[in-house]
This record gives C-alpha cells, sequence and structure tokens, in this order.
C-alpha cells in the first residue's frame, strides 16, 4: 500500500540563493506497506525544474496501482523520469527492502559503509556585512558553503575570509554569474582560497567554463542531472554535484557516481533543504564524495523524529528507526 502526502518544516530564519528566499522547507514523503514493514521516501519537488508539491503527490499517488502490483526499484526507473516524485519512491522501496531483508540498505546495495563525515555549512547570500557576520558565528566548521549572487561577489568571498580564517571554502553562484563577470569572481574566489565553484553559469551556458583558465575547480549543479547529462560536461568542470533529487532516487545516483568517477570528475554529493529522511540515502554515497553537503536539517527550526546526528559538522550515518 503506498501512502503519500506533502509535510512542512519551517526554516530558521530565512535561507535566501541568487534565486530568492525561502522560510519553509515543503517536501514530499512517500511510504509503502508491505505486511508490518514500512519503508519510507521525500522529496523536495524544486520549481527550477518545473516541479510542485502538488503535481509531485498526484504523481506518487498514481503509482499506488503499480505498487501493489510489486512495483521493484528496477521497474521504477523506466516508470517514471528522474526528479523528485522517482526519488522519494526510489528511497521507499530501498528503505523497505532493507527492513523486509533486516540488513542494513548500504550492505545489501553492496556499498561501503558510510561513516561519520564533514558536511558543508550554508551561509546565505546577503551584504558583506551581513554575510560576515553569519560566518563569524560559524568560524568553527570545517567547511562552509557561501551562497554568492553576482555583481559584489569579490566583495562578499573577501569579508567571509576574512570572518572565517581557517575553514574551508566552498561557492555556489546558483547561476547567477554572467560571461561579463565569471573570470573576475573565479579570480576573486581563487584570491579568498575557496576550494570549489558551484555553478556559476546558467545551464547552457557551459562552453565558456571550456574556453578559459580556471583558476580553482568547478562544479555541476543545475548542468548535471543524471548519467546522460555527464558527458556534455567533459573538459567544462571538473566535479559534479549528485542530488538525489535530480537523479531520480538513489539507484540512479549510485551508478552516476560510478560513471563520474570512471570519467574523472569529482563527487560532490548535495541537497535541498529538507529533513534527516532525505539525508539518509544520500550518506550512502559519502565514502566516495570529495565534499559532502547534507547540512539541510541544520538549517531547519526542527528536524523529524530519529532525524540523524550532527556533532557540530560532522555527520553521522542514518539508524534503522529513520532510514534504511
Amino acid at each position: 500500500m503506498l501512502d503519500a502526502r506533502i509535510e512542512h518544516f519551517p526554516i530558521a530564519g530565512s535561507f535566501i540563493i541568487s534565486r530568492g528566499a525561502k522560510t519553509e522547507a515543503v517536501t514530499v514523503v512517500v511510504e509503502l506497506r508491505r505486511g508490518d514493514h514500512v519503508g519510507r521516501g521525500e522529496c523536495v519537488p524544486y520549481p527550477r525544474y518545473g516541479e510542485t508539491p502538488e503535481e509531485t503527490l498526484k504523481v506518487l499517488q498514481a503509482m499506488g496501482e503499480a505498487v501493489s502490483r510489486g512495483l521493484d526499484r528496477q521497474t521504477l526507473q523506466g516508470a517514471l523520469p528522474a526528479g523528485a516524485a522517482r526519488n522519494a519512491l526510489d528511497c521507499a522501496l530501498i528503505d523497505l527492502e532493507a527492513k523486509r531483508s533486516g540488513q542494513h540498505a548500504w550492505t545489501m546495495l553492496g556499498q561501503p559503509e558510510p561513516k561519520a563525515c564533514t558536511t558543508a555549512y550554508t551561509i546565505s547570500l546577503g551584504s558583506p556585512e551581513t554575510m560576515a557576520a553569519a560566518s563569524e558565528k560559524a568560524a568553527h566548521r570545517a567547511l562552509l558553503k557561501i551562497k554568492l549572487g553576482g555583481d559584489g561577489d569579490g566583495e562578499r568571498i573577501a569579508a567571509v575570509r576574512r570572518a572565517a580564517p581557517k575553514s574551508e571554502l566552498i561557492v555556489d553562484a546558483n547561476e547567477a554569474w554572467t560571461p561579463s563577470n565569471l573570470e573576475r569572481n573565479l579570480a576573486a574566489c581563487a584570491e579568498a582560497g575557496v576550494t570549489l565553484v558551484e555553478q556559476p553559469l546558467p545551464a547552457g551556458w557551459d562552453e565558456m567554463l571550456g574556453r578559459i583558465r580556471r583558476p580553482i575547480a568547478v562544479c555541476a549543479d543545475e548542468s548535471v542531472h543524471d548519467r546522460k547529462s555527464l558527458d556534455a560536461l567533459r573538459g567544462r568542470y571538473d566535479a559534479v554535484n549528485i542530488k538525489l533529487d535530480k537523479t531520480g532516487g538513489l539507484t540512479e545516483a549510485m551508478a552516476m557516481a560510478d560513471a563520474a568517477t570512471t570519467l574523472g570528475f569529482r563527487i560532490m554529493v548535495g541537497c535541498m533543504v529538507a529533513t534527516s529522511l532525505s539525508m539518509a540515502p544520500a550518506m550512502l554515497l559519502t565514502p566516495r564524495a570529495r565534499f559532502v553537503d547534507l547540512d539541510g536539517p541544520l538549517l531547519l527550526a526542527r528536524d523529524r523524529d530519529h532525524g540523524l546526528r550532527y556533532e557540530g559538522s560532522l555527520v553521522h550515518p542514518p539508524d534503522a528507526a529513520l532510514w534504511g
């Protein structure tokens, strides 16, 4: 039996990127019941990709008959396109399969056991002064992810570096840079000791990245979704951000990580702003990732019960009571 619903989780303060601000995380949760076992998955429909919670909920509810007939993960890959709805259902199927088998999900899937690892902590976009103040409060964290937004980003990243001199910095421009400020902003990030820049240009404008000297590593986010999108990024990006809501679940994400590694990309494991139920399956990718960005629950006013355990920026693998 399939049950799906929309849930709302307030964000602590607000979360601001180049595309705007949000004050709550809106997730869609699916539960699959077979006998005494319940498998759960969570997704975050993203307007950037034409998704809404309401439409995602309808898609999931329409899969109820297929689930009752014994839908499995392999069949699911062809039944739904990559995206939020397939992610929630894929992760719920994995959770259910793990519970029925009495094994951890990583054992069942033949993956290395995830260990506690350092996650980035996000600093929202704002004025240099506002971002510096937020960075100073978070300066004890090993890895900060800085949201940037275009013009004035040189001043922003310099202010952040002064406020957090010992933290490793990665930057996410969320497609906000342009060909006219790309090299200037990359140089400013390099001067501030930034390790990685995510998605500086809008998806589809990637060609310029192959024609310039990149002083620091550049990571694709909005330009990469699943394995089919990898080939076009060679020579333009150094890393890819694998998010389960883009790949359509952990099943494709694991295959994508294999393919990306073969093609020479470094791997970042990312997330939308969501609860620990979204983060838990992504933890299975962390052993092969150079960068982990699974701080979604840290940005919420409250997480769900049995959430992931965070010790500062150290995130621990999920307990079975949550997922897997």
